[in-house]
C-alpha cells in the first residue's frame, strides 16, 4: 500500500515521528493512504491502541486525515509541507512579483532606532525579572489604538502577527475546534490551523471584508473563533468598512463566546482608518505588526486583549521565549513615536502602484482586486496555465492555491516591486495569461 516506505516504531511517539519524517522528506507523498490501524499494529507487533495514539498525534499535528471507513491519508496540504512551498522559481531576467514583501525603499533606516535602544540597554541592561514589555512602546500603541477605537484593555508585545495569532489560539482553543477563516486568506494562517489540531471554516472575502453571511454559517455550524484582516487583508487588499463592520458585530453579538481576533498587519501602510469589531465577544485580540511599516526583520507586534486573553499570552510567554526583546521593543517605539515613516506617502506610493495596475486590467476586460495593501488578486480561469504563462514573459506571481481553501482559483500579484513604466506591460501579460487558451478543432 506504501510502495517502497514501511513505518517503523515501537511507541506511539516513534511511530508519529517516523511518519512525520517520511512526509517530510516526500517518502509518503499528500494523498497516499496509510495501513489500517490493526494492520500496522500487528506488523509492528504492538498493540493497535499505540497505533491509534500515533494516528491521532499525527491528525492533531496537521500531517493525516482521517475519513471514516476510507481510513487513514497523508493530508492533501500536510502541515509539514507548508503552503510557502507553493512558489514559482525566479529564473534569471525575470521580475518576482510572488513575495508580498515591502518595498525595501519605504522602509525606515534602523541603525539610528536601534543605537538609541543598545544606549538604553548599556545604560541599564534588561534582566530576568525586569517588566518584559517597554512603557514606551505601550504608551505611543494605546494612544493609537484608543484614537482607532480599540477598546481599553490590557497590552503585550509578541513576536509578529502570526505568533500573536497562534498564543491567542492556543490560549482558548483545543485540538479538534473549529476556527473560521477568510477565504482567500493568509497562507501561514491557513497552515497554522492543522498544526494546532483545529479546523478551518472558510469563509467568504470581498473587497469591504468578510462575508457576514458566511461568517454567521461558519458560527451557527460551531466555529469557536473567527480570525479577520482589518486593513491590506492578504491576498486580496480588503479593508473591513464601517458598513460590513456593523453586520460582523450584529453577527458576533448573537455568538458572544466566540474568540475573536483581528489582525491589523497594514497599520502604516494603509490611509484608510480601521473599524475595529474588537470587544464585542468576550474574548478578543486586535494585533497591530511592525513588518510591513519598519521591517519584516523586527519580528513584533503589540497584542490588545481582554484581560483573561492577554493575561494568558504573557503567562505563555513566560513559560517559553520569556519574552521579546526589549531592545526592538525599543527599537520600534523609536521609530513608531518619532515619525520614522511618512505613512500617507507610503499609502500614496502603493496606491499609485496598484490603482493603474488595476485599472489597466479593468480597460482590458480582467477583473482585479486590490482595495489597500501591496498586493493585488486577479481570479484567472486556470492557475497553472496563468502562472506558466506569465513566467513565459517574465514575471512571477503566487499562484492562488497559497491562499485559498473553497474559493475559485485566482493569482496574486505584490505590487512593491513595480513602476509606473511596469503597468501597461504586465497589464498586457496578465490579460494574455487569463485568456481561454484556444479551441482546437481535429480533422
Amino acid at each position: 500500500m506504501l510502495g517502497e516506505y514501511r513505518i517503523e516504531g515501537r511507541g506511539a511517539a516513534e511511530i508519529a515521528a517516523d511518519v512525520e519524517r517520511a512526509v517530510g522528506a516526500g517518502e509518503l507523498r499528500p494523498g497516499q493512504p496509510l495501513p489500517p490501524m490493526r494492520e500496522l499494529a500487528t506488523r509492528l507487533g504492538v498493540n493497535p491502541n499505540t497505533v491509534a495514539a500515533a494516528y491521532r498525534t499525527l491528525r492533531e499535528r496537521g500531517v493525516i486525515e482521517t475519513a471514516g471507513r476510507r481510513g487513514s491519508r497523508v493530508r492533501p496540504k500536510p502541515v509539514t509541507t507548508g503552503r510557502d512551498q507553493l512558489r514559482v522559481e525566479v529564473p534569471p531576467g525575470a521580475r518576482d512579483l510572488s513575495t508580498g514583501n515591502p518595498d525595501p525603499d519605504l522602509l525606515p533606516r534602523l541603525a539610528p532606532a536601534l543605537a538609541a535602544a543598545a544606549e538604553a540597554g548599556d545604560r541599564r541592561p534588561v534582566l530576568y525579572g525586569d517588566d518584559p514589555v517597554d512603557p514606551g512602546l505601550i504608551r505611543v500603541a494605546r494612544a493609537e489604538l484608543d484614537a482607532d477605537g480599540v477598546p481599553e484593555g490590557p497590552l503585550t508585545v509578541t513576536s509578529g502577527s502570526l505568533d500573536a495569532v497562534e498564543r491567542v489560539l492556543a490560549a482558548h482553543l483545543r485540538p479538534g475546534d473549529a476556527v473560521a477563516v477568510e477565504d482567500p486568506g493568509w497562507g501561514s494562517v491557513l497552515d497554522l490551523m492543522p498544526a494546532l489540531g483545529l479546523r478551518t471554516v472558510p469563509v467568504g472575502v470581498d473587497d469591504d471584508g468578510p462575508s457576514p453571511a458566511d461568517l454567521a454559517r461558519a458560527l451557527a455550524e460551531g466555529a469557536r473563533a473567527v480570525i479577520v484582516t482589518t486593513r491590506a487583508q492578504n491576498p486580496t487588499g480588503a479593508a473591513v468598512t464601517a458598513g460590513r463592520a456593523d453586520a460582523l458585530r450584529a453577527v458576533l453579538r448573537a455568538y458572544p463566546d466566540t474568540l475573536l481576533i483581528e489582525d491589523d498587519h497594514g497599520h502604516g501602510i494603509v490611509d484608510l482608518p480601521p473599524h475595529p469589531l474588537a470587544g464585542t465577544t468576550r474574548h478578543w485580540a486586535f494585533a497591530r505588526s511592525a513588518a510591513k511599516t519598519y521591517g519584516p526583520d523586527l519580528r513584533l507586534a503589540v497584542l490588545a486583549g481582554d484581560p483573561v486573553t492577554v493575561d494568558r499570552v504573557r503567562g505563555r510567554l513566560r513559560l517559553g521565549p520569556g519574552w521579546v526583546s526589549l531592545l526592538l521593543q525599543r527599537a520600534v517605539a523609536h521609530l513608531w513615536s518619532g515619525g520614522a515613516v511618512d505613512r500617507t506617502a507610503v499609502a500614496q506610493s502603493y496606491r499609485s502602484r496598484r490603482r493603474p495596475l488595476i485599472d489597466a486590467l479593468a480597460a482590458r476586460g480582467v477583473e482585479a482586486h486590490g482595495r489597500t495593501g501591496v498586493n493585488l488578486w486577479i481570479p484567472v480561469p486556470d492557475e497553472t496555465t496563468a502562472v506558466a504563462r506569465l513566467l513565459q514573459s517574465g514575471w512571477v506571481v503566487a499562484p492562488g492555491a497559497r491562499f485559498r481553501l473553497a474559493c475559485p482559483p485566482a493569482v496574486r500579484v505584490t505590487v512593491s516591486p513595480l513602476t509606473a513604466a511596469d503597468i501597461e506591460p504586465l497589464a498586457e501579460a496578465i490579460e494574455a495569461a487569463v485568456r481561454p487558451s484556444p479551441s482546437r478543432v481535429y480533422g
